[in-house]
């Protein structure tokens, strides 16, 4: 009897309060699974923080085996002088200096013939004439020559006029083209200029001859007379001595 009402009295017992004990467990149950369920986080969270680090740890040595960049080339003090040998080098030579060339400038005036003075200039004193046989002025140069000798421009200049003179023969004047004119006479026949040549000075024009019937008393010679500014004037005064 006494086993059976212990047992009807925790059938009551359980009956009163086993909602309340079944709703205990239920919160015990779920207490644990969230308490559960927490530790796992954290431990997933402690797991994680772990295996950061060495990933972290994995960047950094592949920063520190990155390849080092190659040092820049100094530029020494030398350089430059490297760089002027350089163009030094490849420049073109300089030519060395010539001499100068020196011009030699033709005679201003020569001698039309080479031999001596058989009669000088005279303007204002009378002097004998052989061939006409007076006191007259001479206003001329006569130079001894033999027939054939060459006769040259004592000046450069133009042919002015070849003529035939009664007294003074085969002429030939040239312009000299400063105001001046070269009067060449007794010459041959036949000279080897004509109007208009142009003539330098020393160049072939004729030859004596003995043409000037107005002095076939004298040696045979060229007549050189000169005018300047349509004056007469010294040959010997333009000659050189």
């Amino acid at each position: 009897m006494n086993n059976s009402g212990s047992g009807n009295a925790l059938e009551r017992f359980f009956a009163g309060k086993g909602f309340y004990i079944v709703l205990f467990l239920c919160l015990a149950v779920i207490g644990i699974s969230f308490w559960m369920l927490a530790s796992g986080n954290e431990t997933m969270q402690s797991d994680s923080s772990v295996v950061t680090p060495r990933f972290e740890d994995r960047r950094v040595e592949t920063i520190i085996v990155t390849p080092q960049e190659t040092p820049a080339v100094e530029i020494t003090e030398e350089a430059p002088e490297l760089i002027e040998e350089g163009l030094t080098e490849v420049s073109e030579p300089v030519p060395e200096p010539t001499e100068a060339v020196v011009a030699v400038m033709a005679p201003s005036y020569t001698w039309p013939v080479s031999g001596e003075i058989e009669r000088g200039y005279s303007r204002d004193t009378l002097s004998y004439d052989n061939t006409m046989r007076d006191w007259r002025v001479h206003q001329a140069l006569d130079i001894l020559a033999p027939i054939g000798q060459q006769v040259v421009a004592a000046h450069a200049g133009v042919v002015e006029c070849v003529t035939q003179d009664d007294l003074l023969g085969t002429v030939v004047i040239i312009d000299h083209g400063d105001g001046s004119r070269g009067i060449y006479a007794n010459l041959a026949a036949e000279p080897t200029v004509i109007t208009g040549d142009v003539v330098a000075c020393g160049a072939v024009i004729g030859a004596v001859g003995d043409t000037a019937i107005g002095e076939s008393g004298q040696q045979t010679h060229l007549h050189f007379a000169m005018t300047a500014n349509g004056q007469s004037v010294d040959p010997l005064g333009y000659l050189p001595g």
